[in-house]
């Protein structure tokens, strides 16, 4: 089955056709998506554990992020929107000087190019959350970009 996408270009504009078509990628899950490892350069700049959800999606992605108890992370800023739902733990999220309090089963909004960071507020239990990102989307058309705070871009 032959799964490759075609790259159109302004040559290709009469392809544009009235009914979408829909191609099957050769990967549809990530299995046991903690246990294949921590991707370690994200996570040592971020400061604390994030794991990636391998799929093909070319317009959202998918992370699970861990906070330690106590844990604050850098203030940073991105140009793609962020959407969290927090399974385990307590804490908040900074949003430009809005204070976000959250604990499991919340859901927080993050608006893109806004300053933020997060902080697990217990100091005996992790926090763990799942965020979505439209980074993909913007990565492919080139704007995605991303900025830790007291560092140019």
């Amino acid at each position: 089955m032959e799964t490759k996408e075609k790259k159109f270009s302004s040559k290709d504009f009469h392809q544009t056709y009235a009914r979408p078509s829909f191609v099957i990628p050769d990967k549809l899950i990530h299995k046991n998506v903690e246990n294949a490892g921590e991707h370690n350069q994200f996570s040592t700049e971020r400061k604390h554990p994030v794991f990636f959800v391998d799929l093909p999606s070319k317009n959202v992605s998918m992370t699970i992020g861990g906070l330690l108890p106590g844990q604050l992370t850098n203030r940073h800023r991105h140009t793609y929107e962020t959407l969290l739902y927090v399974i385990e733990g307590s804490g908040f999220t900074e949003i430009e000087d809005q204070k976000v309090e959250w604990t499991a089963g919340d859901a927080v909004y993050i608006p893109a190019w806004t300053w933020h960071r997060h902080q697990n507020l217990s100091d005996t239990q992790s926090a763990k959350y799942i965020a979505t990102e439209n980074a993909p989307q913007l990565q492919n058309l080139g704007v995605a970009l991303r900025e830790e705070e007291g560092r140019d871009l």
